[in-house]
């Protein structure tokens, strides 16, 4: 390297300072970690590298899968997708109602028929269950109650809270659907409806 340098006039100082020269700033990769940044954001977490090329091509950034994922780990971003639910198995109980109503739901008047149901909700870290009492005259809820844990007590709970938030009726039936992996009677999971409200008998 000292000859070419003598060769074509140049000083070895000269040499050194270009080879050893910063980088120019990449503007359009600048312009693409900031949208990576930005649509990642707006995931919450949860876009991954090809979610996060899709939203950004049809932003008119092109930009594809491999790009996207090498810019996110620049970036030191994750995808966060949320886990498979599965219902908990063993020492979890659930209220077994038999279907009485028969999927007839005509109803005349208020707190004549309850129903309840429960569904999953992820809470960023761990799943939660809702249980939630429809009166259905109204159509609309009554009583609710949260836990980590989709048991008997849960629903009661619930049912609990629409037979205070109603005042208390009397002769109101409850029914629920069965959609649990775990069901045994109310009986036998030593729980009973609040007074007023009756469950339907066993067939």
């Amino acid at each position: 390297m000292v000859t070419l340098c003598h060769v074509f006039g140049v000083h070895r100082s000269s040499y050194r300072y270009w080879k050893n020269r910063p980088e120019k700033p990449d503007g359009r990769r600048a312009v693409l970690r900031s949208q990576v940044l930005e649509l990642h954001g707006i995931s919450h977490g949860s876009a991954g590298a090809r979610s996060i090329a899709t939203m950004a091509t049809r932003r008119g950034y092109q930009m594809g899968r491999w790009l996207a994922g090498r810019l996110m780990k620049e970036l030191g971003l994750v995808s966060c997708q949320q886990p498979t639910h599965r219902y908990k198995r063993g020492g979890h109980e659930h209220v077994a109602i038999p279907n009485y109503l028969e999927r007839q739901f005509a109803v005349t008047e208020p707190n004549q028929v309850w129903c309840g149901d429960v569904t999953y909700i992820w809470t960023g870290k761990r799943w939660a269950y809702l249980a939630v009492v429809l009166d259905l005259f109204a159509r609309k809820p009554v009583g609710w109650a949260m836990s980590f844990s989709p048991d008997s007590r849960l629903t009661m709970k619930a049912l609990e809270m629409a037979w205070e938030t109603r005042g208390k009726p009397g002769g109101v039936m409850f029914h629920s659907d069965q959609g649990s992996q775990t069901s045994i009677s109310p009986e036998k999971a030593g729980l009973r409806p609040p007074p007023g409200c009756y469950l339907p008998p066993d067939s």
